[in-house]
C-alpha cells in the first residue's frame, strides 16, 4: 500500500487502493517469507476446478468514504458505482476507444481472504445471488454463433448490459464478509462489486484476491 511503485493503484481520491498484481506471492499461493494457503483448501481448489497457476494477488483496500469518484469517472460511471457497486464479471474488459467489452481475461474463480478484521459495513464485496446462470446464458448466446478461438474477440458489451440488468431485477444483492482465517469462494461468471463503505471512520479493509487464469475463454464460458 505504502510503495511508490505501486502508488497507481490508489484511486477515487485515495479511498480504494485497487493493487492489481500486488501481492508477491508464486504460482501456489504462497509469499516470500513461506506462508502458503492452507493445504486443504489447496487441495479442494485442484479437486474442483484443476491445477492453474496463481498470478500475483490483488489486494483490494477501501477506506473510510469509498466511493469517491475516479479520475476520468463520468457522473453516470460514478453514480453506478455508487448505486450499483459498479457491479461487473471479472474477465469481461472495455477494449479500444469505444470500450467494447470482450473475454480478455477468463479466471478459474475467485478467491477472497480477509487480510484485517474489518467490520460487515466497511465497503464488503457484493454479489448477486445466482447471476452467474444468467450472465452464462446471455454471455453463450452472443458467442455461440462465433467459432470458439474468435470468443476473446467478439464483442458481447450490448448483451452483457442487457444481462446486468436481469440480474438486477430479478437476483437479490447479497454482502459477503468474512474474517481473517475465512475466506470465501466466487463463481467466475458472477456479477458483483464492492458497496460504499458504511462502517466506522477510521481504518481500513483489507482483501487478497486470487483470481488464476483459464486456458481459454470457451473453457471459461462452458465448465461448471
Amino acid at each position: 500500500m505504502s510503495d511508490p511503485a505501486l502508488a497507481q493503484w490508489w484511486v477515487c481520491e485515495n479511498t480504494w487502493f485497487v493493487g492489481v498484481d500486488a501481492l508477491n506471492n508464486d504460482s501456489v499461493g504462497t509469499l516470500p517469507d513461506g506462508t502458503a494457503l492452507p493445504k486443504a483448501l489447496a487441495r479442494d481448489l485442484s479437486n474442483s476446478f484443476g491445477v492453474y497457476p496463481f498470478h500475483k494477488a490483488q489486494v483490494s483496500v477501501a477506506t473510510p468514504g469509498y466511493p469517491k469518484p475516479r479520475v476520468g469517472e463520468s457522473e453516470a460511471g460514478f453514480r453506478y458505482r455508487l448505486n450499483r457497486a459498479a457491479a461487473h464479471v471479472d474477465g469481461v474488459k472495455p477494449e479500444g476507444p469505444e470500450r467494447r467489452r470482450m473475454i480478455k481475461e477468463p479466471h478459474a474463480y475467485v478467491l477472497g481472504l480477509p487480510l484485517n478484521d474489518a467490520p460487515p459495513e466497511a465497503a464488503p464485496l457484493v454479489v448477486w445471488q445466482g447471476s452467474h446462470e444468467i450472465m452464462r446464458r446471455a454471455i453463450n448466446d452472443a458467442l455461440s454463433p462465433h467459432p470458439t478461438e474468435t470468443w476473446g474477440d467478439v464483442d458481447i458489451t450490448d448483451i452483457y448490459q442487457a444481462a446486468r440488468r436481469e440480474v438486477f431485477e430479478t437476483c437479490p444483492r447479497v454482502p459477503i464478509h468474512a474474517r481473517p482465517g475465512e475466506g470465501y469462494l466466487m463463481h467466475r461468471l458472477s456479477l458483483h462489486g464492492v458497496a460504499p463503505w458504511q462502517g466506522p471512520d477510521h481504518g481500513d479493509r483489507r482483501i487478497a484476491y486470487f483470481r488464476p487464469a483459464m486456458t481459454s475463454a470457451q473453457d471459461w464460458i462452458e465448465q461448471s
